[in-house]
């Protein structure tokens, strides 16, 4: 928190902050003034291969355990998201013969989840990860099949997380998939592809284009999920020209989200944990919140 508000960041996002006392955390954000604004549940057994228990069979009572602990954090330090992690295809199982209990499993623990954080007046976030290149057994994996299990859900308070990175992976077609899926993003992260470094880095996506998108459309904080190229303070020289160009044109760019950590926090390691960087700067520049910067994508989902 604190390299993130001497970088000029006004939120972060912290992928799995469990292992730091609640204490401590609330002793920093109160010195920083940074404002939290995603957290991940717990990933379960992380060197047992799990990456989240939301979508697992026969761990339910595991995951509402979990989601205690997340809302204890979350209350504890006024964060009004978190991110609802689906989980792996178990070691040893076809992804076909498991995927339609494991998406029953999913809808159940996403309603109860649901009741319990519209309660305390919170969101709960599903975040589709690639299985092509960072993490061939997450469960949830494309824009469209967490969207359709929203529906199926039928809660108002629960959105979907939209990594960008992850979203021209699996589908590409970004513009129409941003704009049809747009009234149910609540927090967005970034990327480019295929190497997972800044957004003005070479690669297959027009951010340019992107941030006009964004800026038309969505109004919420922009996490940067990213792995810099060199230092992280080094890669945070895009977001200043965004800064200038944005100023220059009127557009409220909307402050810095320096938070993150992955959510998952293996983009590092290659897997995308669901969808918050661990390091994951907020770079947005979207009037909707700014930037989320997080510093990079350490452990990215």
């Amino acid at each position: 928190m604190y390299a993130a508000a001497a970088a000029g960041f006004r939120a972060v996002e912290a992928a799995w902050p469990y292992e730091e006392e609640l204490q401590e955390l609330q002793r920093a954000r109160e010195a920083t003034g940074l404002e939290l604004v995603l957290i991940n549940t717990p990933p379960g057994n992380l060197g047992a291969g799990e990456l989240g228990l939301g979508a697992a069979p026969g761990r339910q009572e595991e995951f509402r355990r979990g989601l205690e602990q997340a809302l204890d954090y979350a209350l504890g330090l006024g964060c009004k998201r978190i991110h609802l992690m689906a989980g792996r295809v178990p070691l040893g199982s076809e992804r076909e013969e498991v995927a339609p209990e494991m998406e029953r499993v999913f809808i159940h623990n996403l309603q109860y989840a649901a009741d319990l954080l519209s309660e305390k007046g919170l969101t709960g976030l599903i975040e589709p990860i690639n299985t092509r290149i960072t993490d061939p057994r997450y469960f949830l994996d494309s824009p469209h099949h967490a969207a359709a299990i929203l529906k199926r859900v039928g809660k108002p308070n629960l959105k979907l997380q939209m990594d960008v990175f992850h979203w021209q992976i699996m589908d590409g077609n970004l513009t129409q998939n941003m704009l049809k899926y747009m009234s149910l993003i609540d927090h967005v992260q970034v990327a480019q592809v295929p190497d997972r470094h800044e957004p003005d880095s070479c690669g297959e996506i027009n951010f340019l284009h992107v941030w006009d998108v964004l800026e038309q459309n969505y109004s919420g904080y922009i996490g940067l999920e990213y792995r810099p190229r060199g230092s992280t303070e080094e890669g945070l020289g895009w977001i200043r020209n965004y800064w200038s160009r944005t100023d220059s044109g009127g557009t409220d760019s909307g402050g810095t989200d320096s938070g993150g950590t992955d959510s998952g926090g293996t983009d590092s390691g290659g897997t995308d944990s669901g969808g918050t960087d661990s390091g994951g700067t907020d770079s947005g520049g979207t009037d909707s919140g700014g930037t989320d910067s997080g510093g990079t994508d350490s452990g990215g989902n």
